[in-house]
C-alpha cells in the first residue's frame, strides 16, 4: 500500500496542513468578530434610553486592527460618547441628587463575550 508522501517529506506535509487550517481557522474567527461586532452594537442600540433618539443612532463599529492572525473591531458611539459613561453609570445632579444608572453597554458586552466564545467554538468544530 503505497501512500502519497515518502517519510522524508513527511514533516513538511504535516506543516502544510497544519498551516490550511491555522488559515482557515483564522478567517473563521474574524468573521465572528465581526458579527460579534455588529451584535453588540445593535443591542446597544436597541437597549439605549432615547431622548431625541441622537444617543441611540450614534452607535457604530469600526474596525480599528488588523493583521494576518488578528482582528479588532470598536464598538462606540460616533458623536454622543461624552454621555454615555453617565448614562450606564448615573451621575451627580445639581441640586445633590443623583440619576439613575440606565445600563445598557455592559449587558451588551458581556453577551458579546458570549456570542463570540459560541461562534469561535462552533467554526473551530465544524
Amino acid at each position: 500500500m503505497a501512500s502519497g508522501v515518502s517519510i522524508d517529506d513527511m514533516a513538511n506535509a504535516i506543516m502544510q496542513g497544519l498551516e490550511e487550517y491555522a488559515d482557515l481557522a483564522t478567517e473563521d474567527m474574524k468573521e465572528a468578530v465581526k458579527k460579534t461586532a455588529s451584535s453588540v452594537r445593535s443591542e446597544i442600540k436597541q437597549n439605549a434610553p432615547v431622548d431625541t433618539g441622537a444617543y441611540k443612532k450614534s452607535w457604530a463599529t469600526k474596525k480599528t486592527a488588523e493583521n494576518s492572525q488578528s482582528v479588532t473591531y470598536t464598538v462606540y458611539s460616533k458623536n454622543r460618547y461624552q454621555i454615555a459613561h453617565l448614562l450606564e453609570n448615573g451621575h451627580a445632579n445639581r441640586n445633590g441628587g443623583r440619576t439613575k444608572a440606565i445600563p445598557h453597554i455592559a449587558p451588551a458586552a458581556e453577551n458579546g463575550e458570549a456570542q463570540l466564545k459560541r461562534l469561535i467554538n462552533a467554526a473551530l468544530k465544524g
